[in-house]
């Protein structure tokens, strides 16, 4: 087969592929710096025709016209696994909705509620033999793709081809659309020095050997600048950060004590910078699975000294932890962060830890509190926490009472709230 001239038969303007859709129909989106913004950037302009289009996204990394256009209501919803300042925004204009989930059934879950129309997603320019490298992720996109009408791919020479089961053969694909756009990038947040404490704490929990996850922000890459003293650290996560970069780079990360994978980082998708990008450009020692599989609890369970590294808004002094609302509020998401958790629990030397600011607003809101605010999501339930740390400490939750829990979370509290705290747990009869 002569794939050059399947690929050009393909090969359309994104006008076509905004003709093809219709009202009611279902969308996906591939997810943060996979999205094909081409595309996105221009579904907007079918609005006087179509109604009631949905369109699942999750973290995406540009504030779209057809989420953040208040006049886009009863045209297009966009249903979101994972809210950004933009969909938090534009929540209130009715045009977004968040999806309740767990990462690694995410995908599933999904598909057992509704089967996609189409899947818009981005890709490497096609090699040789008439594949395609879906790149920087597949956390539910090959699920989502294989289960679409139709499958949809803008392709982008600007895209690092990645190893794992991001392949895809230029067969399976039903339209291609060019877009040479720079890959989208985050900046990297230079820990303050709460997140520096804060990952001191964390880095004394990892023992060498360890396979770890880790998330982005402060406290995250204050934490991957603390284990630089670590010896022979492996990779498990949902995310691919920058960090992780620099650990590799400095011989910290080998791989070679993994269960799973041995010699291999593996996660479901990377977002960063173009450092980031260039790193796992054809590096053959960077795999991407998908997240039903890198994120099943029991999957991650069979890892050797796994250790879950995740961040929180709130927690209650039961050691219950809320991470992705303000009350009632969705900010962010669940993500994968229940999912690693149970999974480190599972491991044999493994370690779920939860890490956060004492306090918020100079001071004067304070993050561990006697009852979660009203209407606040429980990401993490109670049973799940090995470790919660502030700057002020470490507070050991496994196999502890509430009234040990209590006492140990009152004590990396900032201390301007100790007492309340205390006061308020002899109140709640939990002291």
């Amino acid at each position: 087969m002569d794939y050059k001239e399947l690929y050009k038969k393909k090969l359309v303007s994104v006008e076509e592929i905004l003709s093809k859709i219709n009202s009611g129909d279902e969308i996906v989106s591939a997810m943060a710096a996979s999205e094909p913004q081409g595309i996105l950037s221009k579904l907007h302009t079918i609005k006087d025709r179509v109604e009631d289009v949905t369109v699942v996204v999750c973290l995406p990394m540009k504030d779209y016209e057809f989420f953040m256009n208040p006049s886009m209501k009863g045209h297009f919803l966009t249903e979101s696994w994972f809210y950004t300042a933009g969909l938090r925004e534009a929540h209130k204009y009715g045009t977004v909705s968040f999806i309740p989930n767990h990462l690694h059934l995410a995908s599933t879950k999904r598909l057992h509620y509704r089967k996609p129309r189409f899947f818009l997603g981005t890709a490497t320019p096609m090699d040789k033999h008439g594949y395609l490298s879906l790149s920087l992720g597949i956390t539910y996109e090959k699920d989502i793709l294989e289960n679409a009408d139709y499958v949809v791919l803008e392709i982008n020479e600007n895209l690092p081809r990645t190893y794992g089961d991001t392949q895809i053969h230029i067969s399976e694909v039903d339209f291609v659309v060019e877009n040479h756009a720079p890959v989208p990038e985050i900046p990297i947040v230079e820990p303050n020095e709460k997140d520096k404490i804060i990952g001191n704490y964390i880095a004394e929990l990892v023992e060498d050997g360890s396979t770890i996850q880790l998330g982005i922000g402060g406290i995250p890459n204050a934490v991957a600048k603390a284990l630089l003293n670590k010896k022979d650290l492996g990779i498990h996560t949902e995310m691919f950060t920058e960090g992780m970069v620099d650990l590799f780079e400095a011989g910290v990360i080998t791989n070679k004590k993994k269960t799973l994978w041995k010699g291999k980082s593996i996660a479901t998708f990377a977002l960063g910078t173009k450092k980031l990008y260039d790193f796992i450009d054809d590096n053959m020692g960077v795999e991407f699975q998908r997240g039903a599989v890198v994120n099943d609890p029991y999957v991650i369970g069979q890892n050797y000294k796994m250790v879950s590294i995740n961040t929180a808004l709130q927690v209650d002094l039961t050691g219950q932890v809320c991470s992705e609302s303000l009350g009632i509020r969705q900010f962010s998401g669940t993500g994968g962060q229940a999912d690693t958790a149970v999974g480190a629990q599972i491991s044999k030397g493994g370690k779920s830890i939860i890490a956060l600011y004492s306090s918020v607003k100079n001071d004067t809101i304070s993050t561990i509190v006697p009852v979660l605010t009203e209407g606040a999501a429980v990401t993490l339930s109670r049973n799940d926490v090995d470790y919660i740390v502030t700057e002020y400490g470490i507070a050991e939750m496994r196999g502890r009472s509430i009234r040990d829990r209590v006492r140990n979370l009152i004590n990396i509290a900032h201390p301007k709230f100790r007492d309340e705290l205390k006061e308020k747990a002899k109140e709640l009869m939990i002291w």
